[in-house]
């Protein structure tokens, strides 16, 4: 293929069809990406392609050329054969093999020589285009509910968490060689690091000329506000100053001490600030999950499956040992046990349940996570963000909310025994919460409500199981033959002799075959009664012995 005039020889161009836009080209790209046979395609086979029983020559041997359609996927190949198959053509045969992806590799060098009206600048401009168009396409996502942020916002705050850490230690590692009984008088983190700031040179204290008690004072005092012993730890923090085992420092040395203390504060503080971002975008992208089990582990979770849909797809038994795949495939290796739970062991959940219950409430929150993962990632319920970044004022995590019930309801079982309540109880009122809570900020609720309904009531859940349905569009006027209030619908119109039509005489007649009355002598169940007199015969018999 690498000769131009030799596959001329071969290959001759029957038919070409430009597209008539970029949006035209883009769409018939991406749906040969994903294996289907566009309109567009298929017009262009059915009006070009020939009929197998049309004579084309006849080859060395003598037989007649059947027409074979080459393909370079397979998957589109099958697509085509449903596409022409539809547009009432005959099969087509379809090859995708080496030979095929040498033609058509030949066919894309020597394109523009084929056309004879096309540059080879032009092809290549219309080619990179058209990538950087399918490109976009596909990283295209929806700016309101963008996964890839809380990925990237909980992987900095697992970095932002060791960081942290290895900088406050360090802190406190070089004050102390000035001021070390300051470590113990305050233990945290983020206040050592504000406290040094404060403090300084510990001898300034001591310098009264410039006030330098009442100025240290003032400041450890604001740093320590929010403490319930503030004041006792400000005294505390100065009389062990005037009497400190630490050795002096320089001016420049005491200068990069403060500096990193203050960078210290300063990283402790985006931190918080970080982790209120996820928590509104958490309410945004999963608010079901994260009302579930919370922000730092649904985004964990959501990071380690890649992204929200892939966690929606994945099976309750996958998400139980999210994060445990080392142990898991070292338990299949050594034939031990495999382990309960991963990430899920983040949760309190875990934590609260006793040793031998972990696995099951394991097992069970999986589910629920499952559950909730789908609802936020196919389902309708979440609202836009605002303006400010915050959650819209409808977002709906009433499902997050009634499995987090059902999951404490079952540690309770667990515990205590009591019954929990059940799943289809809990669904429904999280549907009815969800759309009410829809209804405040969604105007096309009203719209989709019936549907909702009906398609629940479709899978039988009417009115006879004991649940409210007030207010609840229920179909009462065509009742499906197979539920339960249509045989009693039946069965009413049979009684009050409303029925006037034949069909409705026909249908009542069937219905009267429903009570079958040889079913009445099961209920006295006589075999279960003569076992009782049966056991005192031995009775009887050890007693004539």
């Amino acid at each position: 293929t690498g000769d131009a005039a030799r596959l001329l020889q071969v290959v001759k161009l029957r038919a070409f069809s430009p597209f008539t836009s970029a949006e035209h080209a883009l769409e018939n790209m991406s749906a040969v990406s994903e294996g289907l046979c566009s309109e567009f395609l298929a017009a262009f086979l059915v009006a070009n392609l020939p009929t197998s029983d049309a004579k084309k020559g006849k080859s060395k041997g003598g037989s007649a050329c059947a027409v074979a359609l080459g393909v370079a996927e397979p998957k589109l190949g099958a697509a085509i054969q449903d596409a022409l198959l539809q547009s009432g053509r005959s099969a087509v045969a379809v090859e995708s093999n080496e030979r095929v992806l040498e033609l058509l590799r030949g066919a894309r060098q020597h394109f523009e020589k084929m056309i004879g009206q096309l540059s080879p600048s032009e092809l290549g401009m219309a080619q990179r285009g058209l990538a950087h168009s399918y490109s976009r396409s596909k990283v295209k996502f929806n700016i309101h509910k963008a996964d890839n942020m809380i990925i990237q916002a909980i992987a900095l705050l697992d970095q932002l968490d060791k960081d942290v850490n290895t900088f406050a230690m360090r802190a406190r590692e070089w004050y102390s060689w000035h001021f070390p009984e300051l470590a113990r008088i305050v233990p945290d983190n983020l206040l050592y690091a504000r406290c040094v700031a404060a403090v300084r040179d510990r001898n300034a204290i001591l310098d009264e000329a410039l006030g330098g008690e009442a100025v240290v004072r003032e400041k450890l005092a604001a740093v320590l506000e929010g403490l319930e012993d503030g004041a006792g730890r400000v005294d505390e923090i100065v009389t062990a100053a005037k009497t400190s085992m630490g050795t002096d420092v320089s001016v420049v040395d005491m200068i990069n001490i403060e500096r990193f203390a203050s960078k210290v504060a300063q990283l402790s503080a985006y931190r918080a600030q970080l982790q209120k971002y996820l928590t509104r975008k958490m309410d945004v992208v999963a608010p079901n999950l994260r009302a579930l089990i919370g922000d730092a582990v649904a985004a964990r979770l959501i990071s380690h499956a890649g992204s929200l849909t892939n966690l929606a797809k994945y099976p309750a038994s996958t998400v139980q040992i999210l994060g445990a795949e080392k142990a898991l495939f070292r338990a299949l290796k050594t034939k031990g046990k495999t382990p309960k739970y991963g990430l899920l062991f983040n949760s309190s959940f875990i934590g609260r349940a006793k040793l031998k219950n972990k696995g099951r409430i394991s097992r069970y929150l999986a589910n629920k996570c499952s559950i909730a993962s789908r609802v936020d990632c196919f389902g309708e319920y979440t609202a836009s963000e605002g303006a400010d970044g915050s959650a819209g004022v409808g977002v709906a995590d009433a499902f997050g909310r009634k499995l987090r019930e059902q999951v404490e309801d079952r540690l309770a079982f667990y515990d205590t025994g009591a019954a929990p309540r059940k799943n289809l109880d809990m669904m429904k009122e999280a549907v009815r919460e969800a759309e009410q809570a829809m209804g405040v900020t969604a105007a096309h609720t009203s719209a989709t409500t019936p549907k909702r309904k009906t398609t629940a009531d479709d899978n039988g859940d009417n009115g006879d199981n004991g649940d409210d349905h007030s207010g609840a569009p229920v179909d009462t006027e065509l009742p499906s033959p197979h539920t339960p209030s249509s045989k009693k619908a039946r069965k009413s119109a049979t009684t009050d002799g409303t029925s006037s039509s034949a069909a409705i005489v026909e249908k009542t007649t069937k219905t009267s075959k429903s009570p079958k009355t040889p079913k009445t002598p099961k209920t006295p169940k006589t075999p279960k009664t003569e076992l009782k007199p049966k056991k005192l015969k031995p009775d009887i018999i050890g007693g004539s012995e």
